[in-house]
C-alpha cells in the first residue's frame, strides 16, 4: 500500500501566483516558514480484504492421507468459497470471515476392510484481530480464532446409517484455523509496513519542485514531524488523522540544493485529536521594479492644483527602507522636487490590495517659496497615494484558490484520491526586503484522502 507516500505529496502542493518576478531576486531568500497540514485518511476495509483475499489461496487445507491422524481413515479438502470479509470493531479490532466449503471422505470398518463415504458442506469460519499502528510506521496485528458457524453439516449417508463427523471435522479445522491465524499475522506485517513508504516520501520532497516555469519559481517542502490519532474503526472502514508539521520555502532563479537525504523516517507522535481544518502559509513576492511600474501606471503624468497652479508627477519609484515603503515622486510645474511619502505595508482586505499606512511625507526642493506650501501639497499627494496606490492582490488570491483546489482534487496515484476545499485565502503578513516585498499568504482549507481500487 502507498497511503503514507501521499501524505507528504499532499504536504507539497499548495501554489500560488507570482507577479513580475525578474532576476533581481534570484539572490533573495524567501523567509522559511513553519505550519502544518492536518489530513484525515479513510481506508476502506475491502483494501484489506483484497490484499488478504490475494494471499490466501482458495484452497486452503488438504488432507489426501486415510492413516495419518492415528490411522483415522479420514480426507478432507477446504476451499474458500467467497472472498474473505472484514468488518471493524469497536476496540481498534476487525471481525473477519472466511467463508468454506469442506469434502470429506470418511472410511468405515475392522481388520483393514473399509468402505469409503464422503460428503460436501460449507461452513463460515470467524476471526478476531486486534491491530496496533506502532509510531516506527509498522502494523502489529494479533489473529485469534472466534469459531464456527455451519451452514450445512457434515454428515456421511451410507444408506441406512448416517455418521455425522462434525467432530471430527471440527477438531481438524480448529488446528488449521490455529495455524490460519499466524498467516494472517504474517500478511499483515509484510503489506503493512509503511516504513519503506514513510522514507521515501520523506527523500521525495526533500527535492525542491518547480511550481512556476515562467517565473522560475521554486518551492522547497521540508517535513519536520508527523502527529497521528489512534485509529477508529467502523463497519466498512479504518480513520485516522494526520497533523504534518512542516517548514516551506520559496525560490526564485537557479533551483536550490536539496536537503541531505536521511536514511530512516522519524517515528510519528501519537495524538488524541488533531483539527479537522489547517492553515499552510506560503509566500508570493512583488518585486520593487514590479510595484514601481504599478505606480507609473497610476501617477505619471498626474496633475493636481496647488494655489490655482498644476504639479505634475514626473517620474515615480518604489524601494523599501527598513520596516516601510518608499515612495519617491519627481514632480514638476509649481512644485518642482522631489517627495517622498514613506509607510508601513498592510494588506487591506476590502479593497483586497497591499496599501501604505502610518504614512510620513518629506519634501526636497531647492526652491524656499516652494517649502511653504508644502503643508497645501503635502496633504494632497498624500491623500492621493492613501487612496490611489496600493498593489492589487485579488488576481493573485483567486489563481491561487483554484490552484490549491485544483491540486487537492486529484488522485496521483492508482487508488489514492484526496479530496479538499479551500475556505478562505489571504495575505496575513507583509515582510521587506532590499529587493521587494513579500505577501505570507494563510491559506485555511480541509484535505481528506481516500485510499481505494489497488
Amino acid at each position: 500500500m502507498k497511503f503514507v507516500k501521499i501524505l507528504f505529496l499532499a504536504i507539497g502542493i499548495s501554489t500560488f501566483g507570482q507577479t513580475g518576478v525578474d532576476n533581481q531576486l534570484a539572490a533573495y531568500n524567501f523567509p522559511k516558514i513553519k505550519s502544518s497540514i492536518t489530513m484525515p485518511v479513510t481506508i476502506p476495509l475491502s483494501e484489506l480484504s483484497n490484499m488478504i483475499n490475494a494471499s490466501v489461496k482458495d484452497l486452503v487445507y488438504q488432507d489426501d492421507s486415510y492413516t495419518d491422524n492415528n490411522n483415522d481413515q479420514f480426507k478432507v479438502k477446504v476451499w474458500k468459497t467467497r472472498p474473505i470479509r472484514l468488518v471493524g470493531g469497536t476496540s481498534q479490532n476487525l471481525l473477519i470471515e472466511v467463508p468454506l466449503k469442506i469434502w470429506a471422505e470418511k472410511g468405515i470398518g475392522t481388520l483393514g476392510v473399509y468402505t469409503y463415504q464422503n460428503t460436501t458442506f460449507e461452513t463460515v469460519m470467524s476471526f478476531n484481530t486486534t491491530v496496533t499502528f506502532k509510531n516506527n510506521w509498522t502494523i502489529t496485528t494479533n489473529t485469534q480464532p472466534n469459531g464456527f458457524r455451519w451452514v450445512s453439516k457434515p454428515v456421511l449417508d451410507y444408506g441406512r446409517i448416517q455418521i455425522p463427523i462434525t467432530s471430527i471435522v471440527e477438531k481438524s479445522l480448529k488446528e488449521q484455523q490455529e495455524k490460519f491465524c499466524k498467516t494472517i499475522d504474517q500478511q499483515m506485517a509484510t503489506q503493512l509496513n509503511f516504513q519503506q513508504y514513510a522514507l521515501m516520501a520523506w527523500n521525495t520532497f526533500l527535492q525542491p519542485f518547480n511550481i512556476s516555469e515562467e517565473y522560475n519559481t521554486w518551492l522547497k517542502v521540508s517535513p519536520v514531524g508527523v502527529n497521528i490519532t489512534p485509529l477508529k474503526f467502523y463497519g466498512n472502514q479504518i480513520n485516522a488523522t494526520l497533523g504534518v508539521d512542516i517548514y516551506s520555502e520559496t525560490f526564485t532563479g537557479n533551483k536550490p540544493s536539496a536537503s541531505s537525504p536521511v536514511t530512516s523516517v522519524a517515528n510519528f507522535n501519537s495524538t488524541p485529536t488533531v483539527a479537522d481544518k489547517f492553515i499552510l502559509q506560503t509566500t508570493a513576492n512583488i518585486p520593487f521594479t514590479e510595484a514601481s511600474n504599478m505606480a507609473r501606471k497610476t501617477f505619471l503624468n498626474k496633475e493636481f492644483d496647488v494655489r490655482d497652479s498644476k504639479v505634475k508627477v514626473t517620474d515615480i519609484r518604489v524601494y523599501g527602507v527598513d520596516d516601510r515603503v518608499v515612495i519617491e515622486a519627481q514632480t514638476d510645474g509649481y512644485i518642482k522636487g522631489t517627495s517622498i511619502i514613506s509607510g508601513i505595508p498592510v494588506y487591506d482586505e476590502t479593497k483586497r490590495k497591499i496599501v501604505l499606512s502610518e504614512t510620513k511625507f518629506k519634501l526636497k526642493t531647492t526652491n524656499i517659496l516652494q517649502k511653504t506650501a508644502s503643508l497645501l501639497f503635502q496633504g494632497k499627494i498624500v491623500k492621493m497615494i492613501e487612496e490611489e496606490y496600493g498593489i492589487p492582490t485579488q488576481e493573485l488570491e483567486e489563481t491561487s484558490r483554484k490552484s490549491i483546489e485544483e491540486a487537492f482534487n486529484k488522485e496521483y496515484y492508482k487508488g489514492l484520491k484526496m479530496n479538499g476545499k479551500v475556505f478562505n485565502l489571504k495575505p496575513s503578513k507583509i515582510l521587506l526586503s532590499n529587493t521587494g516585498i513579500t505577501a505570507v499568504i494563510d491559506t485555511n482549507a480541509s484535505l481528506k484522502l481516500l485510499v481505494n481500487g489497488f
